[in-house]
């Protein structure tokens, strides 16, 4: 079992694990993704209340779980980088953060978007919106953070404190719908044995689901192979592998 973890840890092996998965997993994203967006825009019904208006929810529903999933890793990482001292797992966590970011601001983007026909505003200070917001400033944070410190070990150190400190805010998240009086809609996939959608409607958003979380994935090993190449670059296992093409 150790030997499996330490194996795992190690940057060569990651390497070359990654060098073969990110291709799987990033046809996988685009072939997922194309078939859930004919799906959502084209396939199923207007929704009785929201008509097309709806439609949005096939890209703002998986940015908006990627940008919650994309933190957890993040802090996960940190965590396992600040306890066993792997720097592998420094370098995932300061992959995550721009991906994870990315897909925040897409997720408020596209709720502004949505927000606009239903609520008749750009946005309001709802407890969803509010938190979701406090995430961006955590992953921009964590990236400052990261950045005002020039030396590696000390960077690492100080930005997975913040990150696991600021995983609080993702039940905060999650819940915000439950535990405060809002606009935004409680969950409509996540309710087991009985979502509040359609079939014809729910199928294509889980297609849109697996397909942007394969191209998270994707995009996570390209930018932490970049991590490796910067803090590795004096290696001699690096230096073989970029001698090799």
């Amino acid at each position: 079992m150790w030997e499996f973890i330490h194996k795992l840890g190690s940057p060569p092996h990651f390497w070359r694990l990654s060098g073969t998965m990110v291709p799987w997993f990033g046809w996988f994203a685009a072939i997922l993704i194309a078939v859930g967006t004919v799906g959502g825009l084209w396939i199923a019904p207007q929704d009785y209340q929201q008509l097309d208006a709806f439609r949005i929810i096939y890209f703002h529903v998986p940015s908006a779980w990627l940008s919650q999933f994309g933190y957890v890793v993040m802090a996960a990482a940190a965590a396992v980088g600040l306890v066993w001292r792997i720097k592998l797992a420094h370098a995932v966590a300061a992959a995550c953060a721009p991906i994870g970011a990315s897909f925040t601001i897409v997720a408020l983007a596209t709720g502004s978007i949505w927000g606009k026909p239903m609520w008749g505003t750009w946005w309001v200070w709802d407890a969803r919106l509010t938190s979701t917001l406090v995430l961006l400033f955590l992953y921009f944070g964590y990236m400052a953070l990261r950045a005002a410190i020039d030396d590696e070990n000390r960077a690492d150190r100080a930005s997975a404190l913040l990150a696991i400190i600021g995983v609080i805010n993702i039940p905060i998240i999650k819940y915000s719908v439950e535990w405060w009086n809002t606009l935004h809609q409680p969950a409509t996939i996540s309710k087991i044995g009985k979502p509040s959608m359609e079939p014809e409607m729910l199928v294509p958003l889980l297609i849109m689901w697996l397909g942007f979380t394969f191209f998270f994935f994707a995009v996570l090993m390209v930018r932490t192979r970049a991590e490796l190449i910067a803090r590795e670059r004096n290696k001699k296992w690096l230096r073989d592998v970029i001698d090799r093409g």
